[in-house]
């Protein structure tokens, strides 16, 4: 055909289409497997803070020191700072 949509052209982007899908699905089964991973995760961190909290210590508290460990010493004294500020202009 004159148009270039002949029968190689559409034979070629069936082909291109079904290597595409191929792919995507396997990168939806990728972030499937993950996501049921993180889920399995998210449970197992749930039990340990339970568990924690059974043996008396404070799970809201052990989420903030786990939040400040992440954090490099400047974040984390930038943050402090900042809480130190805001706490004087609201009288805590």
């Amino acid at each position: 055909m004159a148009d270039g949509t002949g029968p190689i052209e559409h034979s070629k982007k069936a082909k291109a289409g079904a290597v595409a899908a191929d792919v995507l699905r396997k990168y939806l089964e990728r972030i499937e497997r993950l996501e049921e991973e993180k889920k399995a995760l998210s449970g197992d961190i749930r039990e340990i803070y339970a568990e924690a909290k059974g043996n008396g210590y404070e799970p809201r508290v052990m989420r903030k020191v786990v939040s400040l460990r992440k954090m490099n010493a400047a974040d984390r004294e930038e943050e402090e700072a900042l809480l130190e500020v805001y706490r004087a202009a609201v009288g805590v």
